[in-house]
């Protein structure tokens, strides 16, 4: 009989039957079954429709004969077929609506496609298309997915919840879509930015469908061509700040707390304030983190762990300009310094080696314009003078780079050419290999290309990006460029914490994960050039990543005790592989 797509990677939970795993980690199965609905309202829930691939059984039983065209297809027929409509469309906006109307129509089937065709559709249902997607949402959106909150529903947010209709969501991605990739304050259209996330969960983890949920904390917008579109469909108001909006999210967290106590909750594109002080406030109180804080940050650590497998270098001997000194740069600096500081390198030494700048130049003290959450990176004035910089010199990154001589320059700051062909020749003439990444998306927000920044080092940088971008001919061969994308991370840190049952996501998990993740590069990718593994291989790199992350939980008392035999399986138990059940 047909039921709701499975839990796992095997057996299909029934009612009143627990899958093992599920009990223990991302709750038991909701119960929900096909032999409840038939015909019309079995087809209507993309959990249970399986189109063209329900038998010619399974139509008499559950009356659909006559609702269907006669042939019979199976699931990969029917995943060359939907990949056959999508490659006829004529631009990937048109892409992304129908990767989208299939997900409304069949779960199954669109994640099958996403899992198998991921290197091809990933930058499709996420960046860099999402954002176009975002910014066109009130004109192409056809069926509303996830929760809106605004303002006036702050006395009954548990019930706006509920009604979602899912009884044990285990993920929430939510953003109040103020800062939406690189595109700024979308308004209610940042909700595709939760929805491409937790599809990328779902693919590249395998946490099923059912128990994740997708929130827009809608405050308001303060974008005006927005506020004047007559079509706009979010909360028409400017946007909610101070008081009124700190109390917002926190009838939000209490909501959660209530409705789903085991939620991992994962904080999405707020702006660099709210989005460092929200995870300082509340990751110690719910389990939470930000994607863009601390998920970058785990991205950065592993492109730079992959490059010394190359370079043989030392990670104690490693010095890192962040550029950039917004959420993402300011938690990328947080966790390399921790990174450093496990290798043995001191704490005086620690603030010479990783160093931030913002729009007006290096962070140090008694410099102007520099708020509460920057001052912890600030250099000393001992430190400006060990490294040979006056006020004038600070301001400019070439003369930065020529002082600190880092091996590894970062990207954070959303400003195309940020990376002047100065500064990187001045980095390729202090360090032999340097390891650039230029992480801001979308693509036409990356600081410098690649061919761009191969070419200003002499041919002899490691490169990677935000965004994708194709192999650079050098000559006769090809460099690879791997992708710094946060989708190697939060989904096996997610996976790994919801099979723990952690009670926090702590920054010792993301170093194993950032471990981990520099692991998972083959040497001939490396010596390709390229510091990340394939999008393809994300299922086995999020598994990868899901079992050290568990292991750190276990270990450091924020999960549970699973004995050592059976963690793995606790990972594998949590995994649900795109697949319709038999039939009756």
């Amino acid at each position: 009989m047909p039921a709701p797509a499975q839990e796992g990677p095997s057996a299909l939970p029934r009612p009143g039957r627990e899958r093992p795993g599920w009990s223990a980690s991302p709750g038991a199965h909701d119960g929900r079954s096909a032999a409840a609905a038939r015909g019309a309202q079995l087809l209507a829930d993309p959990l249970t429709n399986k189109d063209a691939a329900f038998t010619e059984a399974e139509r008499d039983a559950f009356g659909l004969r006559g609702l269907l065209p006669s042939r019979v297809l199976d699931i990969d027929e029917q995943v060359a077929m939907e990949l056959e409509h999508l490659r006829r469309k004529g631009d990937d906006l048109e892409r992304y609506i129908g990767l989208a109307a299939l997900q409304d129509r069949n779960e199954t089937l669109f994640y099958r496609l996403l899992v198998e065709h991921l290197e091809e559709l990933a930058p499709i249902v996420y960046t860099p298309t999402v954002g176009q997607a975002c910014r066109q949402f009130s004109h192409i959106m056809r069926r509303p997915r996830g929760v809106w909150v605004t303002p006036e529903d702050l006395e009954r947010i548990p019930t706006l919840l509920r009604n979602a209709g899912r009884e044990d969501v285990r993920l929430i991605v939510v953003t109040d879509n103020e800062r939406i990739l690189g595109l700024g304050d979308l308004g209610a259209g940042g909700i595709g930015i939760p929805v491409g996330k937790l599809a990328l969960y779902t693919a590249g983890a395998g946490i099923h469908p059912r128990r994740t949920l997708a929130v827009s904390l809608d405050c308001g917008t303060d974008n005006a061509e927005l506020l004047a579109d007559p079509h706009y469909l979010g909360y028409r108001r400017p946007r909610l700040r101070g008081a009124a909006y700190d109390e917002l999210v926190e009838a939000f967290v209490e909501a959660v707390a209530e409705v789903y106590p085991r939620a991992l909750v994962q904080w999405e594109d707020f702006k660099q304030h709210n989005a460092l002080r929200l995870l300082d406030r509340y990751r110690h109180r719910i389990l939470s983190f930000n994607d863009d804080v601390q998920g970058t940050a785990a991205v950065v650590a592993a492109g730079m762990l992959s490059a010394l497998h190359v370079t043989g270098e030392a990670l104690a001997e490693q010095r890192v300009v962040v550029v950039g000194a917004g959420a993402a740069g300011i938690g990328t600096a947080r966790l390399l310094a921790a990174l450093l500081a496990q290798a043995g390198v001191d704490e005086r030494e620690l603030r010479r080696s990783v160093v931030l700048l913002d729009s007006r130049g290096l962070l140090y003290e008694g410099r102007e314009g520099i708020d509460e959450l920057k001052r912890p990176h600030a250099l000393s004035r001992a430190d400006l003078g060990h490294l040979g910089l006056d006020a004038a010199g600070a301001a400019d990154l070439a003369t930065v780079v020529r002082r600190v001589a880092p091996t590894v320059l970062v990207g954070a700051t959303g400003v195309r050419g940020a990376f002047s062909p100065e500064a990187v020749r001045a980095m390729a003439a202090r360090v032999r290999t340097p390891v650039v990444l230029p992480l801001s998306n979308p693509t036409q927000s990356a600081e410098a290309t690649p061919a761009e920044i191969l070419e200003w080092s002499g041919g002899r940088a490691l490169v990677a990006a935000g965004s994708p971008f194709p192999p650079v001919r050098r000559g006769r061969a090809h460099r690879l460029v791997g992708q710094a994308n946060n989708v190697f991370v939060f989904p096996g840190v997610g996976l790994g914490a919801i099979a723990s049952d952690a009670r926090e996501v702590t920054d010792s998990m993301f170093l194993v994960a950032a471990r981990a993740l520099a692991d998972q590069v083959d040497p001939e990718r490396l010596a390709a050039g390229a510091l990340y593994p394939p999008l393809g291989d994300l299922r086995r790199v999020s598994r990868a990543l899901a079992v050290a992350v568990a292991r750190e939980a276990r270990d450091t008392g924020v999960g549970r005790a699973i004995a050592g035999g059976e963690l793995e399986a606790a990972v594998d138990a949590a995994i649900w592989d795109p697949d319709y059940p038999a039939g009756p």
